[in-house]
């Protein structure tokens, strides 16, 4: 793709993202440690990508070295309306005026809390955390406290955070005893899923998943016909609990939690990216049979009542209620679909884009060593489009059409690049 006076668009320089992350490297594990690092396989080749940042606000951030990135990570999901939405700023800083983590907590958490129950579908109660993993961990105990079972069922592929029980025993650190109940079968597979219970029978605590598989190095995919409505029923009929881990897709689908979008409804359900644009807070969601349970599990966190991320959860989902942000982020989804997908076939190239429309993943199909795929994102990114190579991709509120249609042309251009390099 060309600008009117025929050149190329700009490449975007890195300098003093380099020379931060060698500072970094001195100080800090990795430099930049965890799934933002350049050494875990999202950056690729690392040389494409910024490693620092400067500011942010709505679609967009501005890197160490001032290139303005159109972002489709959000954060990796958190910035649902954009970043620094005026809305939720102003929720948070009238709290901070008045109080944030107080030895005792604010009626803001009770606010928070009766919001959730009014809001997602499957909620009796809210327990607030900070990260996606407090509270699928806290899930998976409530789990085996309730049903004073051991062993937990998961869909190959999954992905539920990095304590221990929701690690692989091949994976550095990691004890064969904290592994040693998880139970594996494929998704979509429900007579699979029902040979497990019967082989385990009155042992399996819970089964817990995404609503659908958005995994990595594969295309997403959707939950089959009936699926959740036989898992629902295998957990109700032995006695096991459904933990839905909405983390990643919860009220980018649907505002009353990821079940209800695809009609059933979890036993657990745990929420944290897009509760609160950003202020870090999360929450598990739940049945009220399973209330007195939570209550005698003792787990906290020296910063889980602040109250100033409530103030901004309220706020965000009361906007996202206004908005009807689920649809209007499905629009969004489906217009930069249409346009990727074209730019590919103009240029023979089999790109798939996969999972639903506001957390999409994009793959390049022509090469099954993904080398052609890293390198067309790498492209794009050194345009100014910051996608990823091997993650599902988020939208938010803030992004605009232009913003679609400049990140369309840059495609083409990175699309005819690849073409020039390798030949039909």
């Amino acid at each position: 793709m060309q600008d009117k006076k025929g050149q190329r668009m700009n490449i975007n320089d890195y300098s003093k993202s380099r020379e931060a992350y060698l500072r970094a490297c001195r100080v800090i594990p990795s430099g930049i440690y965890g799934h933002q690092g350049p050494a875990e396989g999202c950056y690729t080749p690392v040389e494409a990508w910024p490693l620092f940042s400067q500011r942010a606000k709505g679609a967009y951030f501005w890197d160490l070295d001032g290139n303005r990135m159109i972002d489709y990570m959000c954060g990796y999901g958190p910035n649902i309306l954009g970043y620094g939405d005026p809305d939720v700023d102003a929720a948070a800083a009238a709290q901070r005026e008045l109080e944030d983590c107080v030895t005792v907590p604010s009626t803001k958490m009770i606010e928070f809390a009766e919001l959730l129950v009014d809001t997602v579908a499957s909620a009796d109660w809210a327990f607030f955390a900070k990260n996606g993993g407090d509270v699928t961990t806290l899930a998976i105990l409530t789990a085996r406290a309730h049903t004073r079972r051991k062993k937990i069922v998961f869909f190959k592929g999954y992905y539920h955070g990095v304590d221990a029980w929701a690690q692989k025993k091949d994976y550095s650190g990691i004890l064969e005893e904290d592994v040693m109940h998880n139970l594996y079968v494929d998704w979509n597979d429900a007579d699979a899923l029902g040979e497990l219970f019967d082989r385990y029978k009155g042992e399996i605590a819970a089964v817990i998943s995404q609503p659908y598989m958005h995994g990595n190095f594969v295309d997403n995919e959707l939950p089959a016909e009936g699926f959740w409505q036989k898992v629902r029923k295998l957990c109700t009929d032995n006695e096991a609990l459904l933990i839905i881990d909405d983390v990643r897709a919860g009220f980018r689908l649907d505002l009353r939690g990821s079940d209800h979008f695809f009609g059933f409804e979890a036993d657990l359900i745990c929420f944290c990216k897009a509760l609160a644009n950003g202020y870090n807070v999360s929450a598990l969601c739940g049945k009220e049979f399973l209330k007195g349970t939570v209550s005698g599990i003792s787990y906290t966190g020296s910063y889980w009542l602040s109250a100033v991320p409530f103030a901004a959860g309220i706020a965000c989902i009361e906007k996202m209620k206004r908005l009807d942000l689920p649809r209007v982020l499905d629009e969004k989804g489906r217009k930069l679909r249409q346009g990727l997908l074209a730019a590919g076939e103009k240029y023979g190239f089999d790109l798939h884009v996969s999972g639903m429309p506001s957390l999409f993943y994009l793959r390049l199909a022509d090469d099954p060593s993904l080398m052609l795929h890293q390198e067309w994102i790498a492209e794009c990114v050194k345009r100014g489009v910051f996608f990823t190579t091997h993650h599902n991709h988020f939208l938010n509120y803030a992004l605009s059409d232009e913003d679609i249609a400049q990140t369309i042309a840059v495609a083409d251009e990175a699309f005819a690049l690849l073409r020039d390099r390798h030949p039909q």
